[in-house]
């Protein structure tokens, strides 16, 4: 039997390293799936629940395995199903490819059943998107579609339609109009020139008080990023989406900087007279120095990304790792034990307690930063923990203290709610050996990640490490939310839109085959952590939380203190209690006694 197109694509991608697709059938890509099923190819397909959920884990795929992340869809709603996956990939700069199937050529144009102009809904987030309508045109498209997606870090899409999948393939042939594409990139070695590194470093030797911010850019920069600091005596900062980049063990490294960070980080940069970026993309401009304040310089791999939220003195485009090495040699050792480092590592130690405090002070019933303080010490060495966006996401942020050797990531740049689980579950299934934890709040598990761990019952027998655990957050409210509403705008809780119901997680882990763990005993927490980091199945840890403790800012504006004292009065439900535990908060460290 001749190859038909979709023989030829899986093989095409199966050239181009590909082993893992995240997907969920449908009509519109049955000849996809009959090729997959019939050729001997080196592929593991991941049903999924849902189709976000498949782009969700192709997204996760390629941020912990550095190889581009696929999935697949059916045409018409399965292929806008993946947008908002998609869209997290574009936003954290992950090579993804999302495959999608379409009506017959003959009908496109005809306002047929499930036929969507999917060339357009791709458009704003894909850099590449191509419809075949040809045999012969597949090839390029796949290896163009890749090649984009490794080499620039960006989204592609192949539309295929249903029709043409089930074709015998063509190969292009020797005549004008057709191209001869092949497969194959390789990373080039990217360094500013001599004379721009020379520049970078005259800044930076003649830093008094330098501070360093690093992204995910720096993941694998590690040793550098540590070998530079150490040169100019600087402390180092932590987008979310490098949390990992450096570990919190190490005394000048102030833990994660903006609305989610510590205030060491916060204090470093309003304090600092030079700041270097790596690799960041870091939002909040106004958690940076102010314009004038520091002299600046900036490395990162993609251009558009150079002086976007701080303006460099030196925007240098390359890769961390490469560019922080050739300009090593360049930077003068700063005094050791200088007051500008002692005093960054004298703010990291005090935070350190300060975080200690409000993690074990009272709550009712549970306080949600001593869920993350109490599994810190208790993480595994080779663990890779995932966050849900909502208030979670503070305690993931501010509490876990990162070690080398561990991973950690989250939906960043689009912060969505829903992408803890398939992120924890594409973690196990790129890592299957390594153990996994999901931080996720009660309305993502409500919204779409309950489903998701029908995925983990379904899949758990693959994994040679069976310690997966997803950590409930359960208090009954979209808490981030919540407070933004009463700190930014200065309304009161509206229940109708913030209460949720109570769903007992815990139990229907139960249900479908894993372990479930229920805890509204805060003495009861260390053990509970043990207990599920013993398991020998995936584990549900539903865990009852307080939904006032405050997400506290590392600094106040007037404006957040006034919105938030001008909802007194106004008929918030938790009024009293609110103000209870935001005084704990606040007081935490110098109210003797008020733990549990």
């Amino acid at each position: 039997m001749a190859d038909t197109v979709a023989d030829f694509f899986w093989k095409r991608l199966a050239e181009w390293g590909v082993k893992t697709i995240f997907g969920y059938p449908g009509d519109g890509i049955n000849g996809l799936l009959g090729a997959l099923q019939r050729n001997d190819l080196p592929f593991e397909f991941i049903q999924v629940r849902h189709e976000e959920m498949a782009a969700f884990m192709a997204t996760a795929y390629a941020k912990f395995t550095g190889e581009v992340g696929v999935c697949l869809a059916t045409s018409g709603p399965g292929a806008t199903h993946l947008l908002t996956g998609m869209y997290d990939a574009y936003s954290d700069h992950v090579p993804l490819l999302a495959i999608a199937g379409q009506q017959a050529r003959n009908v496109n144009g005809a306002h047929y059943q499930q036929e969507l102009d999917l060339t357009s809904v791709y458009k704003d987030v894909a850099a590449y998107v191509q419809q075949a309508a040809s045999p012969a045109s597949v090839r390029h498209i796949v290896d163009r579609a890749m090649r984009i997606a490794k080499a620039e870090r960006k989204v592609a899409a192949i539309i295929l339609p249903n029709d043409l999948q089930d074709v015998p393939y063509e190969a292009p042939v020797r005549k004008h109009g057709n191209t001869f594409s092949g497969v194959g990139w390789t990373a080039p070695r990217v360094v500013p020139f001599e004379a721009d590194l020379k520049r970078a470093a005259d800044v930076l030797n003649a830093g008094e008080k330098v501070a360093i911010l690093v992204g995910a850019g720096a993941l694998h920069a590690t040793d550098e990023v540590i070998a530079v600091a150490n040169r100019l005596q600087a402390g180092v900062a932590k987008a979310l989406l490098g949390k990992a980049a450096l570990p919190d063990d190490l005394p000048f490294v102030t833990g994660t900087i903006g609305l989610l960070g510590s205030k060491p980080s916060s204090d470093m940069m309003a304090e600092c007279d030079t700041l270097l970026m790596i690799g960041s993309g870091f939002p909040w401009a106004e958690f940076l120095p102010q314009e004038g304040q520091a002299r600046g310089v900036q490395i990162d791999l993609a251009p558009e990304m150079l002086s976007l939220r701080y303006p460099m003195e030196v925007p240098l485009q390359g890769e961390s790792a490469e560019t922080l090495r050739a300009l090593l040699p360049l930077l003068e050792q700063k005094k050791e034990s200088g007051t500008w480092r002692e005093g960054v590592e004298k703010g990291v130690a005090s935070w350190w307690k300060e975080a200690e405090d409000r993690a074990m002070a009272k709550a009712n019933p549970v306080n949600p930063q001593r869920v993350t303080w109490e599994l810190s010490p208790r993480m595994p060495d080779r663990v890779i923990v995932t966050s849900d966006s909502g208030s979670c996401a503070n305690w993931y942020a501010r509490d876990l203290k990162m070690r080398r050797g561990q991973m950690c990531s989250l939906s960043g740049g689009l912060a969505s709610m829903g992408a803890a689980v398939p992120y924890a579950i594409a973690a196990k299934v790129a890592h299957s050996d390594r153990p996994v934890i999901a931080l996720v709040g009660d309305g993502a598990m409500q919204m779409n990640n309950m489903a998701e761990l029908i995925t983990v019952s379904k899949y758990m027998h693959r994994w040679s490490n069976k310690t997966w655990i997803c950590c409930v957050f359960n208090n009954e409210d979209l808490n981030q939310v919540t407070w933004e509403q009463r700190v930014m705008e200065g309304n009161p809780k509206f229940e109708a839109s913030q209460t949720i119901p109570n769903v007992p997680y815990h139990k229907f882990a139960e249900l479908i085959g894993l372990r479930g763990i229920y805890v509204d005993d805060p003495a009861r927490l260390g053990a509970a952590w043990d207990e599920a980091l013993a398991s020998p199945m995936p584990v549900v840890l539903e865990v009852k939380t307080d939904p006032e403790v405050p997400p506290l800012p590392p600094f106040f504006t007037f404006e957040q203190v006034k919105n938030y004292m001008s909802i007194l009065g106004k008929g918030d439900p938790k009024e009293r209690h609110l103000l209870v535990d935001t005084a704990r908060q606040v007081l935490s460290s110098v109210l003797p006694g008020d733990k549990s």
